[in-house]
Protein backbone atom coordinates (compact mmCIF):
# COMPACT_ATOMS: atom_id res chain seq x y z
CA UNK A 1 0.00 0.00 0.00
CA UNK A 2 2.78 2.44 0.86
CA UNK A 3 4.50 1.77 -2.48
CA UNK A 4 1.35 2.64 -4.43
CA UNK A 5 0.72 5.75 -2.33
CA UNK A 6 4.30 6.89 -2.90
CA UNK A 7 3.82 6.60 -6.63
CA UNK A 8 0.57 8.53 -6.46
CA UNK A 9 2.41 11.29 -4.58
CA UNK A 10 5.29 11.10 -7.06
CA UNK A 11 2.84 11.60 -9.93
CA UNK A 12 1.75 14.90 -8.34
CA UNK A 13 5.40 15.91 -7.86
CA UNK A 14 6.07 15.04 -11.49
CA UNK A 15 3.19 17.25 -12.63
CA UNK A 16 4.35 20.12 -10.39
CA UNK A 17 7.82 19.71 -11.91
CA UNK A 18 6.33 20.22 -15.36
CA UNK A 19 7.40 16.77 -16.51
CA UNK A 20 5.37 14.31 -18.58
CA UNK A 21 3.60 11.55 -16.63
CA UNK A 22 5.65 8.44 -16.01
CA UNK A 23 4.70 5.06 -17.38
CA UNK A 24 5.19 2.50 -14.62
CA UNK A 25 7.14 -0.52 -15.75
CA UNK A 26 6.18 -3.99 -14.50
CA UNK A 27 9.13 -4.18 -12.09
CA UNK A 28 7.92 -0.95 -10.48
CA UNK A 29 4.31 -2.12 -10.20
CA UNK A 30 5.32 -5.57 -8.94
CA UNK A 31 8.15 -4.51 -6.61
CA UNK A 32 6.28 -5.13 -3.33
CA UNK A 33 5.26 -8.65 -4.37
CA UNK A 34 8.73 -9.45 -5.69
CA UNK A 35 10.34 -8.35 -2.45
CA UNK A 36 7.79 -10.21 -0.33
CA UNK A 37 8.43 -13.38 -2.33
CA UNK A 38 12.19 -12.88 -2.18
CA UNK A 39 12.34 -12.41 1.58
CA UNK A 40 15.54 -12.30 3.59
CA UNK A 41 17.92 -9.39 3.65
CA UNK A 42 16.63 -7.99 0.36
CA UNK A 43 13.11 -7.74 1.79
CA UNK A 44 14.41 -6.08 4.96
CA UNK A 45 16.38 -3.49 2.97
CA UNK A 46 13.43 -2.88 0.65
CA UNK A 47 11.09 -2.31 3.57
CA UNK A 48 13.50 0.17 5.19
CA UNK A 49 14.07 1.87 1.85
CA UNK A 50 10.36 2.36 1.24
CA UNK A 51 10.04 3.86 4.72
CA UNK A 52 12.96 6.19 3.95
CA UNK A 53 11.36 7.17 0.65
CA UNK A 54 8.11 8.02 2.43
CA UNK A 55 10.01 10.04 5.04
CA UNK A 56 11.10 12.61 2.48
CA UNK A 57 8.25 12.41 -0.01
CA UNK A 58 5.48 13.27 2.44
CA UNK A 59 6.95 16.51 3.79
CA UNK A 60 8.36 17.37 0.36
CA UNK A 61 4.98 17.11 -1.33
CA UNK A 62 3.35 19.06 1.50
CA UNK A 63 5.87 21.86 1.05
CA UNK A 64 5.40 21.90 -2.73
CA UNK A 65 1.63 22.16 -2.37
CA UNK A 66 1.98 24.96 0.18
CA UNK A 67 4.28 26.92 -2.14
CA UNK A 68 1.93 26.36 -5.05
CA UNK A 69 -1.06 27.51 -2.99
CA UNK A 70 0.75 30.81 -2.40
CA UNK A 71 1.02 31.35 -6.14
CA UNK A 72 4.74 30.64 -6.30
CA UNK A 73 6.05 28.19 -8.87
CA UNK A 74 7.16 24.97 -7.18
CA UNK A 75 8.80 23.75 -10.40
CA UNK A 76 12.52 23.90 -9.40
CA UNK A 77 11.90 22.28 -6.02
CA UNK A 78 9.51 19.74 -7.56
CA UNK A 79 12.16 18.78 -10.11
CA UNK A 80 14.69 18.26 -7.32
CA UNK A 81 12.25 16.13 -5.33
CA UNK A 82 11.33 14.15 -8.45
CA UNK A 83 14.99 13.38 -9.18
CA UNK A 84 15.56 12.33 -5.56
CA UNK A 85 12.53 10.05 -5.75
CA UNK A 86 13.69 8.45 -9.01
CA UNK A 87 17.24 7.93 -7.69
CA UNK A 88 16.05 6.38 -4.46
CA UNK A 89 13.55 4.18 -6.26
CA UNK A 90 16.29 2.99 -8.65
CA UNK A 91 18.37 1.93 -5.65
CA UNK A 92 15.40 -0.02 -4.31
CA UNK A 93 14.73 -1.67 -7.66
CA UNK A 94 18.36 -2.82 -7.68
CA UNK A 95 17.38 -5.12 -4.79
CA UNK A 96 15.35 -7.27 -7.19
CA UNK A 97 17.34 -10.50 -7.43
CA UNK A 98 18.87 -11.41 -10.77
CA UNK A 99 17.32 -14.24 -12.69
CA UNK A 100 18.38 -17.60 -11.34
CA UNK A 101 18.43 -16.59 -7.68
CA UNK A 102 15.76 -18.59 -5.94
CA UNK A 103 13.08 -16.73 -4.11
CA UNK A 104 11.67 -17.79 -0.81
CA UNK A 105 8.94 -20.40 -1.27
Amino acid sequence: MTWAALHDAAAVVCALAGLPPEMRKPEIRNFPAIMRDTGGWRYDLAKQGVDDLASFMEPGLTALLAVSARGISPMPAAQALWHEFVSTRAALLALIPPLGIKRRA
